[in-house]
């Protein structure tokens, strides 16, 4: 945690000391309010000095304005630093997770990312607000508030050595029960999260298959898993508040007691044994600050080091120091035995692929289900990288290309497509910001999405929902083949993006990207036979392995798995060709 802290805490060095001098003046104020009380008591009420009490009184008020001004300003200081720390914190996480490859990511998970975002970083900042609101005076208090009430009598100090370990050591237990409960509190939100996401993302399949009250039990577990924990956590907390007060009324009692004798036999007066009571609260007061923040530490550090193991967490997809800009025109793309494999993985998802995918003509991808298609063409824009042989884009290895340079030359269309919160038209610019209304139509057009487009009442401003809800599945897809069009890119990948549409609608499209991509390398991942029938080579994937390469007459001919694939889907009415 204090490692997480120095690092975005150090460009607020300059507020950070102005908060400690700010509340260095205003404890000091405030320890020599009780002194200035005991003046008053000893030397102008028990003589009649009224000049005296009224001099000494206008003292304490101006003495108080400056611990109020001092205390406020240090407060609102405070709240800059942490928020603005809150802020980094935040930032630093989005672009970290920006930066991770899709294996990192599923690693971890979208809930539990969200969360380290939003709570985990919520945690962190508060601490950080209350640290520098209370915590910073808490020792100051303490150190000042011992001299002071030394001063006041040192026959009494026991007390203050007594009172104090009983306080720390009594709150100390408490919050030892604590920790892990933070841990556990951090985790059950996680799961709660996840589960909640799951069910409002597959809320048509809950419904569908009758399954709400298997849901509602499930959830109901994770809840209540989250609530215990915070039980327990309010129980132990509601334990703190009786010990202090306890701790501070025993103290009191007993600093009254021992003090009237010291009263009587003269050893103190009682405006000294007034100040002393008021330095004692003071000292147990700064210990329960003290206290109460550590509470609130563990659950913070929990939170920093779910926070540091996101930002610790390095991409499997590197970059060099000078990365190749210059890549060739129009671009091929060549699998040169490329394979891939997770970490501590038995066996590779992918291995020995090799083929090239030529300008001008349209290689297709098909196999069955976990043959590895997807993570195959995600390779191509280093979504993943790969972990045996190398693929080139343009002629060059995709690892040693400019990111930037990459992603210009390649549009891809993934198998969920997702659209933004925004308009129709904010969503197809995510392929080129400065794209024409002209040439938002002419996407449209290619991707047969510009019919119902025109029917909406807006038009290209038609308001879009997030993922894109508002619109059915198979108008989705097309505005996502839409907007990878709009990038004009020389590489086009389509992830199973033709699934969602009718036969009709994916034939009409094909013949409509024929026309525009004369010059575009076209990778297709399909399920369909009727969808990749027409491509200039086939791939067929069979355990991550190629098993035969070829045209539609070809693989029919010669390879097994495609004879397999086209006989599944063959009907008695309508054979696929071959």
């Amino acid at each position: 945690m204090l490692d997480l802290l120095r690092a975005f805490l150090r460009p607020s060095r300059r507020a950070i000391t102005a908060i400690v001098a700010l509340q260095l003046v205003a404890t000091i104020a405030s320890l020599y309010l009780p002194t200035l009380n005991a003046d008053i008591i000893d030397r102008g009420i028990a003589t009649g000095d009224t000049g005296l009490i009224m001099r000494l009184g206008v003292v304490m008020l101006g003495i108080s304005l400056v611990q109020v001004v001092a205390a406020v300003s240090s407060v609102r200081l405070a709240a800059r630093v942490s928020m603005g720390m809150g802020r980094d914190l935040r930032g630093a996480l989005f672009h970290r997770v920006a930066d991770l490859s899709a294996r990192e990511v599923t690693m971890f998970g979208a809930p539990t990312l969200i969360s380290r975002s939003t709570n985990d970083v919520t945690q962190v900042q508060t601490v950080v607000f209350m640290a520098f609101a209370m915590l910073v005076a808490a020792p100051i208090t303490m150190v000042g508030g011992i001299i002071m009430a030394l001063r006041q009598d040192v026959s009494l100090s026991w007390l203050v050595a007594v009172a104090v370990p009983v306080l720390a050591l009594s709150l100390g237990l408490v919050i030892r029960q604590m920790v892990p409960q933070f841990r556990i509190m951090q985790t059950s939100l996680d799961a709660v999260n996840r589960i909640l996401r799951e069910q409002i993302t597959g809320l048509r399949v809950v419904r569908a298959f009758v399954r709400e009250d298997h849901e509602q039990a499930r959830f109901g577990s994770a809840n209540g898993q989250f609530t215990a924990a915070g039980l327990a956590v309010g129980r132990l907390m509601s334990l703190m508040f009786p010990i202090v007060m306890l701790v501070l009324n025993v103290s009191t009692v007993a600093v009254l007691w021992f003090g009237a004798r010291e009263v009587a036999a003269g050893g103190i007066e009682i405006g000294g044994l007034t100040a002393f009571i008021a330095y004692l609260l003071q000292i147990l007061m700064s210990v329960m600050m003290a206290t109460f923040m550590a509470t609130m530490i563990p659950r913070a550090a929990v939170s920093s080091d779910r926070i540091r193991e996101v930002l610790d967490t390095e991409t499997s997809v590197h970059l060099l120091a000078t990365p190749v800009r210059d890549l060739e025109s129009p671009a091929a793309v060549t699998f040169d035995a490329a394979g891939f494999t997770y970490p501590g993985a038995d066996r590779p998802v992918l291995s020995d692929i090799t083929f090239t995918a030529r300008p001008g003509a349209t290689t297709a991808i098909i196999g069955s289900t976990g043959a590895g298609k997807t993570t195959l063409v995600s390779m191509v824009p280093r979504l993943f990288d790969a972990t045996d042989g190398q693929i080139l884009v343009g002629g060059v290895d995709v690892r040693h290309a400019d990111p930037d340079t990459l992603w210009s030359r390649i549009g891809l269309v993934p198998q969920r497509p997702y659209l933004f919160t925004g308009t129709v038209a904010s969503n197809l610019r995510y392929g080129d910001p400065h794209a024409s209304d002209d040439a938002l139509w002419a996407a449209l057009e290619v991707a047969q999405a510009a019919d119902f487009v025109r029917a909406m009442p807006e038009v290209l401003d038609a308001p879009i929902s997030q993922g894109g809800i508002n619109v059915s599945g198979g108008q989705r897809q097309r505005l996502a083949i839409a907007r990878a069009l709009v990038r004009r890119p020389e590489v086009l990948v389509f992830d199973d993006s033709f699934s969602a549409l009718d036969v009709a609608t994916d034939a009409r499209l094909r013949g409509a990207l024929r026309a525009v991509t004369s010059d575009v390398a076209i990778i297709v991942v399909a399920q369909r036979v009727s969808t990749v029938i027409d491509a200039d080579l086939i791939v067929v994937l069979e355990d991550g392995r190629v098993v035969g390469h070829g045209d539609h007459d070809h693989l029919v001919a010669t390879c097994t798995t495609y004879q397999e694939i086209v006989a599944s889907q063959r009907s008695a009415d309508a054979p696929v060709g071959g």
